[in-house]
């Protein structure tokens, strides 16, 4: 009961709307009536601000200025939109109208970014379909951390939601991630789905309508209750879209473009754009010992950079494994070079770890953190003076690559001295 009561409480789900939990298609809403000019706006506005973001943590994403030159399919009839989407026969209500055409126009733009997601997802959709089909979840949920995050592990709001699935700090740790000093699952890939598909189906299991499930995961249950009391009978997004928050009425509209694009990719002559993830990895437990990055890459041919590619989750390049065992994903080409060396590596941590030797490396308890607002004017330098702290670990706590990237108003994590 305190389970329930917390999880609702978290969800600000004031006044729950319970439907009956099953797994079937949900009933069909066209949605024609919304003018082109307003659409428009709509999609730019909603992709303006996932790109901003996505541009200030990596520099494979397009400037967002391709999105105003998004080409739009020519001499495609809608029917064969609609047709492909009903291919799907998904549990997911997953309809054709004039607001998800736009989204596949964006989603099917042979000058944007899809080619590159296309590319990760060779690394990341497995593992989401393995987690979501074990859930008993509908594996076209994969496609949330696409809208999300783009299929980038490390991007980190201006709001501070972080990794593929975007957790908030509060839900995160109701949903059991850790989140301090040395970690921050939310940016593991494997610990961040599993907590996604609990959260998705803690969602469902309010709502029994994956659309109003998917708005909730965007807006917070709190904005879904409050625009399902001001349409009495409203059981589905596409009944309380105008009452939504303006970016969630672009929500389920781009994910179900960005489902059309990924399943459809080769009519629209998309070519997957290599990454530099190897895409077979495995993982090694580390257990009794603390262990730092370096103590590996000194010993086995792997880079430091493919190992923070590869476990984003470790802020200080530590695997703070002596006291809870903790995964390392490697490429599986030198997980046997691991393993023949492992007690080598183990070995080096007197000398990289000096200053953490024999401590257990959580967060101390009395080590807590505060969050400082950009203003006008302050930098990166100014900052860490003020707080007393190294520029680098600013960097470091809030993933930031370019200090000009700062905003006003962006909330930066500052772990007190």
């Amino acid at each position: 009961m305190k389970k329930i009561f917390i999880l609702f409480t978290l969800l600000f789900s004031t006044n729950a709307y319970a439907f009956d939990y099953n797994w079937g298609k949900e009933d069909s809403h066209g949605f024609q009536d919304v003018k082109g000019v307003e659409i428009d706006s709509l999609v730019e506005s909603f992709y303006t601000d996932i790109f901003k973001s996505y541009n200030e943590f990596s520099e494979e994403l397009l400037q967002v200025d391709s999105l105003k030159t998004f080409v739009l399919a020519k001499n495609v009839p809608d029917s064969v939109y609609a047709n492909r989407l009903d291919m799907l026969n998904s549990p997911i209500n997953l309809p054709y109208n004039n607001i998800v055409r736009r989204y596949i126009n964006v989603y099917t733009n042979p000058r944007g970014s899809f080619k590159i997601i296309l590319g990760r997802a060779q690394y990341y959709m497995p593992m989401f379909e393995e987690e979501l089909y074990r859930m008993g979840l509908p594996t076209e949920l994969k496609m949330l951390p696409v809208i999300e995050s783009a299929l980038n592990p490390s991007v980190v709001s201006p709001m501070g939601a972080a990794g593929l699935w975007q957790f908030m700090y509060a839900t995160g740790r109701y949903y059991g991630l850790r989140q301090d000093y040395f970690v921050d699952q939310r940016l593991d890939p494997r610990a961040s789905t599993k907590a996604a598909c609990r959260f998705l189906k803690d969602l469902y299991k309010i709502y029994g309508n994956w659309t109003l499930a998917l708005a909730a995961y965007n807006c917070g249950p709190g904005n879904v209750n409050k625009a399902l009391r001001r349409v009495p009978g409203a059981k589905t997004y596409w009944d309380i879209y105008y009452y939504l928050p303006t970016e969630t009425r672009g929500y389920v509209p781009a994910f179900i473009g960005a489902t059309y694009a990924y399943t459809f990719y080769k009519a629209h002559d998309l070519n997957i754009v290599s990454v530099k993830h190897p895409v077979v990895t495995d993982t090694v437990m580390i257990v009794n010992k603390n262990m730092h990055f370096k103590q590996v890459t000194s010993t086995i041919d792997i880079s430091e950079q493919t190992l923070r590619n590869l476990n984003p989750s470790y802020r200080e390049n530590i695997v703070p494994a002596k006291l809870t065992k903790y995964p390392l994903v490697l490429p599986v080409s030198i997980i046997a070079d691991f393993i023949t060396h492992q007690d080598e590596i183990m070995a080096k941590d007197s000398i990289y770890l000096k200053k953490y030797l024999g401590k257990n490396l959580s967060a101390p308890k009395d080590r807590g953190f505060i969050y400082h607002r950009v203003k006008s004017g302050e930098y990166l330098g100014m900052i860490s003076r003020k707080y007393h702290v190294p520029t680098a670990k600013i960097r470091r706590w809030n993933h930031i690559k370019n200090d000009k990237h700062l905003k006003i108003g962006q909330k930066l994590k500052i772990y007190k001295r």
